[in-house]
């Protein structure tokens, strides 16, 4: 996995910046009813996204929590006193204070089954009966734009998917959270190049291709060989499902 804390000094740039927080953003708030006051974003990373949030709803507290220390401090600045260091598995809120909770690219992180249906659980525990929790559900299914990059990798080994948008929606029945609607949008300037992709692989973005495996090698020398090394291939869809307690 990613070490973020090293992570967050390019982790805007190397993820589409504004043009992708903004795509995100809207699509989000398109799920999250207009009398919503209080909105939480589970794992705000930088904040680049959660601040838009706040400007496009006047009167809406949004609180951020991120659990790693580099991310958390890039988004202070974007939501001054509203950011805070913590787990998702654990939040640090009483039953019911939130009319919106938000989890935006972190599911798919979580290490198992049992970190998803845990932090499910959570997001549905610290919403008010009414609420409406929005998530984003299979992440790596996203990247896969039928591109001649994707046909290289089509091979790797693979991690089994944490977070299928059926799985999720098990987990949610489970803790009283019932399906009201479904978004995409399109990861703007996330689109890899075949130079990006080796580049990425250096760097241990492929969890099953650690840095300096023989296998991870012998992918790279195949993607160095694709045409139009620096030409973007389409940038991927992700996927938003909302879900109401009670």
């Amino acid at each position: 996995m990613l070490d973020y804390d090293k992570e967050a000094v390019e982790y805007d740039a190397l993820r589409g910046g504004e043009p992708r927080a903004e795509a995100a953003a809207e699509a989000v708030l398109g799920l999250v009813p207009e009398d919503t006051r209080t909105l939480l974003d589970v794992a705000c990373g930088t904040g680049i996204v959660t601040r838009r949030y706040v400007a496009a709803r006047e009167g809406m507290r949004v609180t951020g929590i991120d659990r790693t220390y580099a991310m958390a401090s890039r988004a202070v600045p974007r939501l001054p006193g509203a950011v805070l260091l913590a787990e998702a598995r654990q939040l640090p809120f009483p039953n019911g204070e939130f009319d919106a909770v938000t989890s935006v690219w972190l599911l798919h992180l979580l290490g198992g089954p049992e970190g998803v249906r845990t932090v499910v659980g959570e997001c549905a525990r610290v919403l008010r009966p009414g609420g409406v929790y929005v998530t984003t559900v299979d992440k790596a299914a996203a990247h896969n734009v039928g591109s001649d990059i994707d046909a290289v990798l089509a091979p790797r080994p693979r991690l089994p998917a944490l977070d299928t948008a059926a799985a999720v929606e098990a987990y949610a029945e489970e803790h009283g959270l019932r399906p009201v609607g479904q978004a995409r949008f399109p990861g703007r300037g996330q689109g890899r190049s075949p130079r990006r992709t080796v580049a990425d692989l250096r760097r241990g973005w492929f969890m099953t291709l650690p840095p300096g495996d023989p296998l991870a090698d012998d992918f790279a020398v195949r993607l160095a060989a694709l045409p139009d090394q620096d030409r973007p291939r389409p940038d991927p869809e992700f996927t938003l499902r909302a879900f109401r307690k009670g």
